[in-house]
């Protein structure tokens, strides 16, 4: 269930950082909804974070993961949402940052 929580985490982390994105492309009442939408994302990824981490996941791992989930949700939702450039090096960083997080998971005395 740890592991359910800090997913569920990590993609509104990915939202809070996406919505980031369009507070600061909009205005008026739509830039109020984003901001709205900001408030709610991150107050229930830290809130996930919380309950993964008190249900025995190290934190080390646990932000590092929650973490990546965030990182590699909103570069792939500025690729495919905002028209963001797709390079080589971008994969390649982002499949290296996913590897790293795996090999944090591998080499952790954590419950499964």
């Amino acid at each position: 269930m740890a592991w359910i929580y800090l997913i569920i985490g990590g993609f509104f982390e990915t939202l809070f950082a996406f919505s980031l994105g369009k507070i600061s492309a909009t205005s008026g009442r739509e830039m109020f909804l984003w901001i709205a939408i900001f408030l709610v994302a991150v107050s229930l990824s830290m809130y996930f974070l919380y309950k993964a981490i008190g249900m025995g996941l190290g934190i080390g791992l646990s932000y590092a993961v929650w973490g990546a989930i965030g990182a590699s949700g909103a570069v792939i939702a500025g690729i495919l949402l905002l028209n963001e450039p797709v390079s080589f090096w971008r994969i390649f960083f982002l499949t290296t940052l996913i590897i790293s997080v795996i090999g944090l998971n591998l080499t952790s005395n954590t419950i499964k």
